[in-house]
């Protein structure tokens, strides 16, 4: 089985940064470990990564492999409520009515709140907002946003950015000027329905490059599904894809649970190969293969 499924002949074009690339998709399906695995493989290559943790469920450290008494004691910036007073003028749960700086000059949150963990890659953990809406002018959903437009203008990095399940951090406009959108899916009706609207919002952004990734196939069985359901989609709004990509069924997986430490100790593994191809194929894209 390889890891590309199809590529289209021809990238979209945009504005994004092609360095700068976030994952998103389904709950379930496995962009957690696909985020921190692509941010380790890569970071043993010589890049510079910096690993963004926007879920809610903050797990990016864990899945890194960072020791778990340094994963419990990160506080992610949302939380961080001096910081966010600073940089916005207002309080987390200060409430409507008060003075919020739309703004904010985030610029050091990578070097005030970032944290390093296993093979060099920096990990940001962003946290979760208490009033999750798309017109939400809270002053955590500012700073975020601040802060993740001040990381657009570091140079020499890549950008990994693990997203919550679904599709509101689009909302957010967190991954406003990200060059690549990684959009994950199983072989399921459900996944691939969230993947398609995931990735028709990601166009909408504007992120130029929207990578289908097909996470957990079986065999042929399982390729054929996932075409049927891509074919199924309306012709009118079904997204076009940069590139299609295959990641198998592999046992190394579950067993190497919650870290990727597993998938890393020079043993090769089905699903670790197909996601050094991948690395290798974002890598080129953004232009920083040394």
């Amino acid at each position: 089985m390889t890891a590309e499924l199809v590529r289209s002949p021809a990238p979209a074009s945009g504005s994004g940064d092609r360095s700068r690339i976030v994952v998103a998709g389904k709950g379930g399906v496995g962009k957690t470990t696909l985020a921190a695995l692509l941010a380790r493989t890569l970071a043993r290559r010589g890049q510079t990564v910096l690993a963004v943790d926007a879920d809610a469920q903050m797990n990016l450290a864990w899945a890194l492999g960072m020791p778990p008494f340094e994963a419990t004691a990160i506080v992610p910036l949302s939380d961080n409520a001096d910081y966010v007073e600073e940089k916005t003028g207002a309080r987390p749960g200060s409430g409507w009515g008060m003075l919020l700086r739309l703004n904010p000059e985030a610029e050091d949150a990578v070097e005030r709140f970032s944290v390093r963990a296993p093979d060099n890659v920096r990990l940001l953990v962003m946290g979760s907002l208490h009033q999750a809406a798309s017109g939400c002018l809270c002053p955590e959903n500012t700073l975020l946003a601040g802060a993740m437009a001040a990381i657009a203008l570091r140079p020499g990095e890549l950008i990994l950015m693990d997203t919550q399940a679904g599709i509101e951090h689009f909302g957010r406009a967190l991954a406003r000027g990200f060059g690549q959108a990684l959009v994950v899916t199983d072989p399921s009706f459900n996944g691939v329905s969230v993947a398609l609207r995931t990735a028709r919002l990601a166009a909408d952004l504007g992120i130029p490059m929207v990578h289908l990734v097909v996470n957990r196939v079986r065999g042929p069985i399982d390729i054929e599904r996932v075409e049927d359901y891509l074919n199924r989609a309306d012709a009118g709004t079904r997204p076009a894809f940069a590139s299609r990509h295959l990641l198998p069924e592999d046992e190394r997986v579950r067993a190497a649970e919650p870290a990727v430490d597993g998938l890393l100790d020079g043993t090769v593994s089905p699903f670790g190969a197909a996601v050094a191809d991948l690395a290798d194929s974002l890598a080129r894209i953004a232009g920083r293969v040394r």
